[in-house]
């Protein structure tokens, strides 16, 4: 029964992990926006042209399974690598 509940599970249909992803990418930009002073839609570009970006999305690197702020940090890291 406990099996045929997870198989159920609408919160690991692919909208829903879309949606989160979304609202984590807009929390991860507006803390960017914040450390570096700059607009949130701005942060938001920069993060979505990122490679932090791209292994958020790739879910072999696991970097999904840590927190806002550590991806924060793993963008800064590459960001001021870049410049």
């Amino acid at each position: 029964m406990k099996e045929q509940n997870l198989q159920n599970d609408p919160v690991k249909s692919p909208e829903i992990q879309e949606m989160i992803l979304s609202n984590r990418i807009g929390i991860i930009s507006a803390e960017l926006a914040k450390r570096l002073d700059i607009a949130p839609v701005r942060a938001l570009q920069l993060f979505y042209e990122s490679k932090t970006c791209a292994d958020l999305h790739d879910k072999t690197t696991g970097l999904y399974l840590y927190g806002n702020l550590y991806i924060a940090d793993e963008f800064m890291r590459e960001y001021e690598n870049k410049i």
